[in-house]
């Protein structure tokens, strides 16, 4: 099984266009699960997300949407393996996903690239690439399953992560946690973690590193992510 093997439970990848990553890492160890009981993640892939927010919270009830069929498969073997196999799993669009009940925390690692070149994989270029799922679509999802005291985490690069807190915006909704990332001390910023909500707060900013400058893992870094690391 090629994968990636955290402390709790293994995340096999082979199927899904996007592979486990930092990206996803990073939005599952930092999103703000407090007083939450129920999650939806959008656009789940390996289920990495879902499973580390169970991890985090085991009493939270998890559901993930995923349209990739083949993504959707190995994420339901990918939660059926771990410890916590009733997280459920829907392949379907979230653009017609609907619930009963609304969810207190939404969260989503989301396709990000607007007008770059595509490659060959038609399946890497839908988990990638806005088209199939705009950043319009996921603001409108979010407003269709939240309720007033619901928050949004995401995480995106820098240039997207402007328009989206614009778009957000005019859509009502407030940015309330912000934590700017850079890979190294010295490279430019290159991801944003953010937290969105219908409350207008003053937005609590911070900046994580990820490695030093001796190219190790920083101690921010291992703070938010040793309870996943297999060697942190």
């Amino acid at each position: 099984m090629s994968g990636f093997a955290f402390k709790q439970f293994k995340v096999a990848h082979e199927q899904c266009a996007m592979k486990v990553s930092t990206d996803g890492i990073l939005l599952g160890a930092w999103a703000n699960l407090s007083n939450a009981n129920s999650l939806l993640d959008i656009g789940t892939g390996t289920g990495l997300l879902a499973l580390m927010c169970k991890q985090r919270s085991p009493q939270l009830t998890i559901t993930a949407v995923e349209v990739d069929k083949n993504a959707y498969q190995q994420a339901l073997q990918n939660i059926a393996a771990s410890p916590w196999p009733n997280i459920e799993v829907h392949q379907q669009s979230i653009q017609t996903f609907n619930s009963a009940q609304p969810f207190d925390v939404v969260i989503a690692n989301p396709p990000y690239f607007n007008h770059s070149l595509k490659g060959n994989n038609e399946a890497r270029n839908i988990a990638r690439h806005t088209d199939g799922l705009s950043f319009a679509e996921l603001i409108s999802a979010f407003k269709k399953l939240s309720h007033a005291g619901s928050t949004f985490s995401l995480i995106l690069p820098t240039t997207e992560a402007a328009v989206f807190i614009e778009l957000a915006t005019q859509n009502g909704l407030f940015l309330n946690t912000h934590c700017q990332v850079k890979a190294t001390p010295n490279k430019a910023i290159s991801r944003n973690l953010m937290t969105f909500s219908y409350i207008n707060q003053s937005i609590v900013e911070s900046a994580l590193c990820i490695k030093d400058n001796e190219n190790n893992y920083s101690e921010d870094y291992i703070t938010l992510c040793k309870a996943f690391y297999l060697k942190m």
